[in-house]
């Protein structure tokens, strides 16, 4: 009965994803799919609305942080910060160099910071407007922002994923850490030559309607609108929680923006919530963007798929489905097998870290080897999450940078990483 409804719901999510829908509809359609399994099962209506509620609530912090995050980008974008960085790169780089550049720059980024939300909102961002300003499609370089991204939410010791995965395998992350790097090595070598390889493409692109120039008229390109920038870095390398770090951040670009810029304050106020525009449509092309509201429609895809964990672990939804994974083991390696209960604890979930801990939980009998089984799961679900386009992880980061959905499948990374451990990994004899 469980496989049936998994199979309704994929395929209402893949007829969305075919029709150009949002996927709000197919969420909406999996929620009473499985509000009605929970109550022909025999939990009541109300202890079903309980369930679902509960749900949501986990996923406060995550709200909160896209709601900075929505002020952050905009606050860089009207105080000069990412203009001034995007000025100053379009005279080095060219387009031949942009994509392999932005994915070691957020590689880069995030594994000193350890979130990839995070690095999409600063560094993503940023390399998501010079690669517009020189006309590379957003696919191409929003897939390659995000395979930087969820490099070092992977395996830098700061990263809560990793943390998570730490704790719940009682494994040192430390350890973890490393051999996370070393079964990197190949995917990551494999990513740069395909990114620098699609750069030839774009060779000899320059800044369209002369971007680095339209920047300096619009805005007093000062050193000063560095400083947003700077405190991401040096509050990031003090351990600073994110959130404490992005309103600090967004702070400084507000007093940028009217003290340097002379933006009145009713403007700063309007673009932090409704996101910068300018009248300038070729300004606008390469600026716009930013504001709370821009991440309306991923806090809706949130609530939704998120009340979807209340209502599975109050009705054992997925307690059937550890049965077949016991005996899809028995015919697939035990990565091969954490790699299928990935992908579906991730696009039932909806949620990086609930995926993890359902991927663990049904997993364990599976690989009983902790450290074997750490690996596993960062190789597998805390990479194959953001794979997923209606998971927090895939769908946000996308708003953020706002890249198109056909990002993805530019990520290559993000199914190197599984690819190459499943290829080459052994059951331990």
């Amino acid at each position: 009965m469980e496989l049936w409804i998994l199979a309704a719901f994929s395929a209402a999510l893949i007829a969305c994803l075919a029709a150009g829908k949002s996927l709000i509809f197919a969420l909406l359609a999996g929620f009473i799919l499985f509000f009605s399994h929970g109550l022909k099962t025999g939990h009541s209506f109300s202890e079903m609305v309980h369930l679902a509620l509960s749900g949501i609530k986990t996923t406060k912090n995550v709200l909160i942080t896209l709601s900075l995050v929505g002020m952050l980008t905009a606050a860089w974008r009207i105080s000069g910060t990412i203009p001034y960085i995007v000025y100053h790169a379009s005279q080095w780089c060219d387009g031949s160099a942009v994509l392999l550049a932005s994915f070691l720059l957020c590689a880069l980024v995030s594994a000193l910071t350890g979130t990839s939300f995070g690095t999409a909102a600063t560094i993503g961002v940023i390399c998501m407007t010079i690669a517009n300003s020189m006309n590379i499609p957003p696919m191409y370089s929003g897939g390659a922002i995000m395979a930087g991204s969820y490099f070092g939410d992977r395996c830098s010791p700061m990263s809560t994923s990793a943390l998570l995965v730490a704790a719940i395998t009682k494994t040192d992350i430390f350890t973890n850490c490393r051999l996370m790097v070393k079964t990197a090595v190949v995917p990551s070598i494999l990513t740069c030559v395909i990114y620098a390889s699609m750069g030839i493409l774009f060779q000899g692109s320059s800044t369209s309607s002369n971007a680095a120039e339209l920047f300096c008229r619009s805005f007093n390109l000062s050193w000063i609108t560095l400083v947003p920038a700077a405190l991401v870095i040096i509050l990031s390398a003090r351990r600073i929680d994110v959130k404490a770090i992005m309103i600090t951040s967004t702070i400084a670009a507000a007093i940028i923006a009217s003290e340097i810029q002379h933006m009145p304050l009713s403007e700063i106020f309007a673009s932090c919530l409704l996101g910068f525009h300018p009248s300038d449509p070729d300004l606008a092309r390469l600026a716009s963007g930013g504001g709370i509201v821009s991440m309306a429609d991923v806090v809706a895809i949130i609530c939704i798929s998120s009340s979807y964990a209340g209502m599975f672990s109050g009705t054992g939804f997925l307690e059937a489905i550890q049965t077949h994974m016991t005996v899809l083991s028995q015919r697939i390696t035990p990565f091969g097998t954490i790699i299928a209960t990935s992908i579906i604890t991730s696009m039932i979930s909806c949620n990086q870290t609930l995926a993890t801990m359902l991927t663990h939980q049904l997993c364990q009998s599976v690989e009983p080897d902790p450290q074997r089984l750490a690996i596993h799961l960062e190789n597998t679900v805390i990479i194959i999450s953001a794979l997923i386009p209606w998971s927090i992880a895939c769908s946000a980061f996308l708003a953020i940078i706002d890249a198109p959905l056909a990002s993805v499948p530019l990520a290559c990374y993000l199914y190197f990483i599984p690819l190459w451990n499943f290829l080459t990994c052994r059951p331990k004899q």
